[in-house]
């Protein structure tokens, strides 16, 4: 049994919810093994990337890769992917570039890709910017993977592969990690409203419908110890539910539906039930005065939607003195809340080379070694399926069963289409939408007609 013993915490932008800008990463005890729980990155500068990839004498070459959070390939941190690479083919020297903001890489990416300079010969895309990344204005801006670089693109879950491919059949990025989604519980405030504490009987009270999610919470709430709410945030329930809907915020076509998605009904009635109804703390996930982080010290809150990456939050957020009151239960449905990939950009200047670096990153060898030092939940099938996945356990959670858990969801996620909208509209929903009912009381129609009206107002379709 693989124990997870130590996890750090980032976000990555977009699809992922509130993860915008921070992901969580995850450490652990034992090396080398396979997937488990995040998304990844590194060290370095505070930048998206660099166009200067020439290097060295005697025909060495520097490769630098721009990235977000954390991928766990770095050799501080992460699993020392680029040095065992570099001593592979000593030519090579890579380096990373990275930034903490998710969204703010993005837009810098975008900028870059518009003037073909400025980028790094690999360049992540986080899953809720995929879409806009393989569509007409910038799918020509990519080296088709397909065709370059040597990746097993069988290796893949088929939904990962299809996410990455543009309408011309290209694919322009291989995937890193995904977010498979479960309920993160705290054992002691379950316990003292009188609700069950072991995690399967915990999953049992919701399993199969969210509608009986939002149920328990007001079965808690009615026996609440003082000063704490079932839920953490109503947008972070919104996120959740979405995540496991069939339809989101776009249509088949991966055009921007969202205002006749049943998945989005469905998502904002439940979320509007929870904060109308009192059980959530009205907490805006990642704050930036850090309230929602607080929570979890001060055990405000007895569940959070819990993807993947999540745990590593929740043990830096709750700490050591709340060790071991926190467990993992399933989610009531499946859903994928996060997930990213490596692209090569056609105007870098050793695009041959990055192609094979990025492959190489992404083959499920090395998706197997980021689990064993990050606990990143690969995108590879034979990693996700090996028994070092599957027989995984994070101490700090009682010794859950993260592997079979998380391996679990990922076997049931159907992603939704996407658009390249899918951020922004999300932003707005939440930020704009939800939490005014939530914190101010705002009538839910008044707030949905204020959504449409800055989705109207903002994107431009």
């Amino acid at each position: 049994m693989r124990t997870i013993s130590r996890i750090r915490s980032r976000r990555g932008g977009g699809r992922t919810g509130d993860r915008g800008h921070r992901r969580p990463v995850v450490a652990a005890t034992a090396l080398l093994a396979c997937a488990a729980l995040v998304t990844g990155c590194s060290s370095g500068s505070g930048d998206s990337g660099s166009g200067d990839t020439a290097g060295g004498d005697g025909g060495q070459i520097t490769l630098r890769i721009g990235t977000f959070g954390s991928f766990g390939y770095d050799n501080e941190n992460g699993a020392k992917l680029y040095a065992e690479y570099e001593k592979l083919n000593p030519h090579i020297k890579i380096v990373e570039s990275n930034v903490a903001d998710g969204q703010k890489y993005w837009d810098t990416l975008k900028l870059r890709l518009s003037r073909t300079s400025g980028l790094a010969d690999i360049q992540a895309v986080e899953v809720g910017y995929i879409a806009e990344a393989t569509g007409s204005a910038l799918a020509d801006k990519w080296v088709d993977l397909s065709e370059s670089g040597g990746a097993d693109l069988s290796a893949f879950l088929d939904w990962k592969v299809k996410q990455a491919t543009t309408a011309d059949g290209s694919v322009i990025a291989l995937g890193t990690d995904i977010g498979p989604l479960a309920i993160c519980y705290n054992k002691d405030l379950f316990a003292k409203a009188e609700l069950p504490t072991d995690r399967e009987a915990v999953g049992e009270l919701w399993a199969g419908d969210w509608a009986k999610f939002v149920e328990t919470g007001k079965k808690y709430q009615s026996a609440a110890p003082e000063g704490t709410a079932f839920h953490d945030s109503a947008s972070g329930l919104f996120n959740a539910v979405l995540s496991s809907q069939p339809q989101q915020y776009a249509n088949d076509g991966g055009e921007l539906a969202w205002e006749n998605s049943p998945g989005v009904k469905t998502a904002w009635g439940l979320a509007v039930d929870a904060a109308q109804s009192g059980i959530t703390a009205k907490l805006r996930q990642f704050d930036e005065k850090g309230t929602w982080n607080a929570g979890f010290k001060n055990s405000r809150f007895a569940t959070v939607a819990c993807p993947s990456w999540m745990t590593g939050i929740i043990k830096d957020q709750a700490g050591e003195k709340n060790k071991g009151d926190w467990d993992i239960a399933s989610a009531p449905v499946a859903g994928n809340w996060g997930g990213s990939f490596l692209a090569v950009p056609k105007a870098g200047e050793h695009t041959e080379e990055a192609a094979k670096l990025a492959a190489w990153l992404t083959a499920p060898e090395q998706h197997a070694k980021v689990f064993g030092v990050n606990g990143n939940i690969p995108s590879t099938k034979e990693t996700l399926a090996s028994e070092a996945v599957q027989n995984a356990t994070i101490d700090y959670f009682g010794d859950a069963p993260v592997g079979r858990i998380y391996s679990h969801a990922a076997a049931g996620i159907t992603p939704a289409a996407i658009s390249r909208h899918d951020g922004q509209v999300k932003t707005f929903l939440t930020d704009n939408g939800i939490l005014d009912i939530e914190q101010r009381g705002t009538d839910p129609e008044a707030a949905w007609n204020n959504v449409r009206k800055l989705i109207e107002d903002k994107i431009v379709q």
